[in-house]
Parts: structure tokens; sequence; C-alpha cells
């Protein structure tokens, strides 16, 4: 606007000549000096040095209108996107809150009811304790009674066995006998022997056992193969039958103190029994109790 005011100021002759002489030479006017066409068009280094300045002015109040705008508009964004990173993230934070509560409530409600059971699991301890301890106490009292009465009996034998010596003792003879039949071809054999001498001394026992049938006889190894005997002596032990041999009878010969004894079973005596055992590992240990006439 200020360089169009500057052209109509011009005084109009000055105007014309230079037009005379612009159209007059055409090709000097095109190698004019840059100083020489601002003088034709009374365009002066002051004016547009102004010019000049106040384009840099408007240019820079653009540029800081720009910088302003783009900061405010980059705030404004940058507000929406941290709101929404940070709504999105209270959101993920309040939705790992009531996960963990639920968790936590959950643990709780384990942690009760493991304390619960725990606490049953106590009570019944102490309540097995207290049986056991009352099982216990009746064990050892039944253990006192069997402790007194053994002696008891102990005691009534001794005195039998004097009065049975001071009348000749009791001859040698056999109380009880059994064979039963276990697995893999082996069978237990089993004799309760009595004696005593009139001297009222034990004696030395010795028991052979031997299988019969009508054409052999095997006489089985007794382990150990003498007893001592002083009232009743109890012959317990296993054997394996010969292979293929068949007995029909048992001979049970008992020698002590200058006695002898020979006794014959059918080997009925050796027959089944229900409930064996499939293996000899399988079985316990020899019974000791007494066997039934």
């Amino acid at each position: 606007m200020r360089l169009k005011s500057v052209l109509r100021l011009c005084p109009q002759p000055a105007r014309l000549a230079c037009q005379d002489s612009i159209s007059y030479d055409l090709e000097r006017s095109l190698h004019l000096s840059y100083p020489d066409y601002r003088n034709c068009y009374g365009i002066n280094s002051h004016g547009i040095s102004q010019s000049q300045q106040g384009a840099s002015t408007l240019v820079l109040a653009l540029f800081v209108v720009a910088i302003l705008v783009t900061a405010v508009v980059g705030l404004l964004f940058g507000h929406k996107l941290g709101y929404q990173r940070g709504y999105y993230s209270m959101q993920t934070e309040a939705k790992q809150a009531v996960i963990t509560s639920k968790e936590a409530t959950q643990e709780l409600k384990d942690l009760r009811l493991s304390s619960k059971i725990a606490t049953n699991e106590a009570a019944t301890a102490k309540q097995e304790l207290e049986i056991s301890l009352a099982n216990l106490k009746e064990l050892r009292e039944n253990q006192q009674e069997l402790t007194v009465e053994n002696k008891q009996v102990a005691q009534l034998n001794e005195i039998y066995a004097e009065i049975i010596s001071e009348q000749g003792g009791m001859p040698l003879q056999i109380l009880g006998a059994k064979i039963e039949p276990l697995p893999e071809n082996a069978f237990e054999y089993g004799f309760d022997i009595g004696m005593l001498a009139s001297d009222g001394k034990a004696k030395r026992l010795k028991p052979t056992l031997t299988l019969l049938n009508d054409d052999d006889f095997v006489e089985v190894p007794l382990e150990p193969a003498s007893y001592t005997i002083e009232g009743i002596t109890r012959i317990r032990g296993r054997f394996m039958m010969p292979s293929g041999f068949k007995p029909l009878q048992v001979k049970l010969s008992l020698r002590a103190g200058g006695q002898e004894v020979e006794q014959l079973y059918d080997w009925k005596l050796g027959d089944k029994v229900d409930n064996m055992p499939l293996s000899l590992l399988d079985l316990p240990e020899v019974d000791e109790s007494p066997i039934e006439p």
C-alpha cells in the first residue's frame, strides 16, 4: 500500500520522460542499473527500508502468532491426550483394584476356611490324643494285671510241679499234635510235649519226626534237634515235602530222661486248610499257641 502512494506522488513530466526514454531505447533500458531503475519510479532507499521493516515485523508477528497457535493447539492436544491416558489409566487401575479386592476377599475366605479346618483337625487330634492316652493307660493296667496273673500262675505251677515230683513226677507224653499244609509244597508241624521228672530237674528231649508210606520213609530234619523239657515243651517248625513223595502216616518218636514215646498219626493231619496264603513270604511266624487236643 505504501509503494503505490509513492508512485502517485511522482511528477508527471518526469514520469513521461522516463517512459519516452524507455520506449526510445528499450534495449538500453534492459541494461539500466538497479539505482537508475529505482530513481525512475521515484523509489528511494528510505521507503524500501521502511517497507522491509514493516514486512519483517509482520512476518515476525505472524511467526509469533503461529508459534502461539501451535503451542495452544499442542497444549490442548496434550491436555486431551493426557486426560484420555489418565482416564484410561484410572479405569485400568480401578478394574485392577476391583480384581485385587476380589482376590483378596477370596484369599481371606480361603484363609478362614483353612483356619477352620486346622481348628477342627487340632480338635480331632486332641481327641485322638486323649483316646490314645486312655488306651495306653488301659493297656498298661492290663499288662500289669497280666504280669501279676503270670506270676501267680507261675507260682501255682511251681507248687503243682513240686507236688507232682514228690508223687513220682509226670511221664513223657504228647499233649497235642498238628501238621498243616503251606504254599509251595511246604508244611508246618507242631507238637506239645509234657514231662516232669521225679527229681524235679530239667531233662534233655530228643524228638524224631518221620513220614511213612507203604514202601519208603523220610525223616524230617527238626530245628533245633533237641530241647530241654521241664513241664511243657512246644516243638514248632516247617519242612518241604520231597518231590513225588506221598506220605500215609507220620511217626513222632521222643526220648527224654530215660523214657521213650512213639506215636503214629494218619496223614489226615496234613489235609488242606481254608484261606491258605499264596506264598511262603505272606506267612506269619510259626504259631506258638497251645495245640488243642
